[in-house]
């Protein structure tokens, strides 16, 4: 089941087998994953290693990790654009950044105490009924049980004890991703993130060649684009004051930015928006 926004915003939530694991292989940009493991004995390549996961486990995924199955019996899996709920935006309230995701340098895993396990079980419950309904509080419910999901978690895996140790390749990719968010209202340059980073554009060119996804400077515009099209779609603020909001100076190089990446104006796509 998969519920969509008027801005492309998404939640999907199913439970998959052998028959349907394919949804494990679908990456689309700037999702975060929840795979939760209801048999022993389950096999997945992540990133070219072998992992083994048993009954009630939970990993987190960025849309960086690269996932192979090899054997497992049934996953629930939970997964949402960055769009549909900003962990980074609510950090406050899920205390999850840099936790399950991002700047993660070892895959976050949790094992769902006993004592826990019926909290887990009734979300799971609420998360179907609310997919089914039509209403106009449907993704205020919807947002409100994945902060619930993702509060849990963070405090299982904080009493576990599991922080990242070590750094490799992957992971300066996921610190980049991390940086963006927070800084792409006011950065837009790769060199300000690879000062940050302590590395040089081509390194981060480099990694993300090898990674086969976008290039740096793609992923902040891209990152731009996301916020302005929730701000074109959700907002009742004038156009040139979304500019300001996202980094531009001036309504000119916003349009033109705009329109370069979506193929419409922001004044189209949000006539286009309200009218859905």
């Amino acid at each position: 089941m998969k519920f969509f926004g008027n801005a492309g915003e998404y939640l999907q939530f199913e439970t998959i087998d052998t028959k349907s694991c394919n949804t494990l292989n679908e990456s689309e940009e700037s999702q975060l994953t929840a795979l939760w493991f209801l048999g022993e004995n389950n096999e997945l390549v992540i990133d070219s290693k072998s992992h083994l996961f048993n009954k009630n486990e939970i990993v987190f995924l960025t849309e960086f990790h690269n996932v192979e199955p090899i054997h497992f019996e049934a996953i629930r899996l939970l997964r949402f654009s960055r769009s549909f709920y900003c962990i980074l935006d609510h950090d406050t309230e899920v205390g999850c950044k840099g936790v399950l995701f991002f700047g993660a340098s070892q895959l976050p895993i949790i094992k769902i105490p006993a004592a826990e396990l019926e909290k887990y079980e009734l979300l799971w419950k609420m998360f179907r009924i609310e997919m089914e309904s039509n209403d106009s509080l449907q993704i205020e419910m919807l947002q409100m049980m994945l902060k619930r999901y993702l509060i849990l978690s963070t405090r299982i895996y904080k009493t576990q004890k599991k922080y990242p140790t070590e750094k490799k390749d992957a992971d300066i990719i996921r610190e980049f991703n991390f940086l963006v968010e927070q800084h792409f209202k006011t950065k837009r340059k790769v060199k300000e993130y690879a000062d940050l980073l302590y590395k040089s554009p081509k390194t981060l060119a480099n990694l993300f060649a090898k990674m086969g996804t976008k290039t740096p400077l793609q992923f902040i515009q891209h990152r731009v684009m996301l916020e302005a099209k929730k701000l074109l779609t959700y907002s009742n603020l004038p156009i040139k004051e979304i500019a300001y909001e996202v980094g531009f100076e001036d309504i000119q190089s916003f349009s033109r930015f705009f329109k370069n990446h979506e193929g419409h104006s922001p004044s189209e796509y949000k006539k286009e928006a309200q009218r859905e």
